[in-house]
């Protein structure tokens, strides 16, 4: 979105630069690109030929180095070179300090406070804070002020700075290191991902194994416990049995003894009726 913007307000001096023929009208279309708001990217207008052809004016050469820092240098870089450079105004120094920022800020070992106070050429830390507020509000960065740690939390930065001739081979050897550094991590974690696994299968295995222990124990002393009744109900039966065998046995024997009481009485009643019949 702010780049679309950036590119938006920078299209009217585009425009206006295929007619700045004279290295005058060149130098000044500089000056009211790097001074107008919202104008952050520069690179398409480094490209116009009228403004490449400053590079042969010894009198306007200096304004084509400036445009040059305002699309990949840094506030410290211009104070650098500014004796051979043209002397800035308030709105060039505001934006090319706030353009500083989206540089420093890619390493954050230069959000320090100190550190930013030196690199953008401010007097104290009030003026460093006031300076990260106007990037905020402008777009730039989405960041926070830690005061007591003197530090600023960066978290997103706008992608409004062109890229520097000759830096296309160091960013594709970070390129590089970043996907051998990537490539080493995935490595580690695979070899991570596998012990974990094989320990979790060892675990499972483990597990499985002392609950088949388990079942085992719980079925022999089930089936110890279905012996048990078993064998008692076979004791309770046998005593059944015998008893009702010694009863058996007993009977014959008393019903005998009836009989041999019951034969004397019987001859008896038959003698007393023979009696009375007499």
């Amino acid at each position: 979105m702010e780049q679309v913007k950036a590119l938006d307000a920078l299209e009217p001096i585009l425009a206006l630069s295929k007619s700045a023929v004279h290295p005058r009208a060149a130098a000044d279309l500089i000056t009211q690109a790097t001074s107008a708001p919202n104008t952050y990217v520069f690179a398409e207008l480094l490209e116009q030929p009228n403004i490449q052809a400053l590079a042969t004016s010894e009198e306007f050469a200096s304004h084509l180095n400036l445009l040059r820092i305002f699309s990949y240098g840094t506030y410290s870089s211009y104070r650098g070179v500014a004796a051979n450079l043209p002397s800035l105004n308030e709105s060039q120094i505001l934006k090319l300090r706030q353009l500083s920022i989206l540089s420093l800020a890619r390493d954050r070992r230069n959000l320090n406070y100190d550190v930013l106070q030196k690199e953008l050429g401010l007097s104290s830390a009030r003026e460093v804070e006031e300076l990260v507020i106007t990037a905020i509000y402008a777009g730039l960065v989405k960041a926070t002020l830690d005061p007591d740690r003197k530090t600023v939390q960066v978290t997103s930065l706008a992608p409004l700075r062109d890229l520097e001739p000759g830096c296309i081979p160091s960013m594709i050897n970070a390129l590089e290191n970043w996907s051998e550094k990537c490539t080493s991590t995935l490595g580690d974690l695979e070899v991570e991902i596998q012990r974990i696994r094989g320990a979790a299968l060892k675990r499972e295995t483990e597990k499985r194994t002392a609950e088949m222990k388990i079942q085992a124990l719980v079925v022999d002393e089930q089936d110890k416990t279905k012996k048990d009744v078993l064998m008692k109900e076979n004791m309770t039966q046998r005593g059944r049995h015998n008893k009702r065998c010694v009863g058996g046995a007993a009977n014959p024997v008393h019903d005998e003894a009836m009989d041999l009481d019951e034969a004397p009485a019987a001859e008896e009643q038959t003698k007393r009726s023979s009696k009375r019949k007499m």
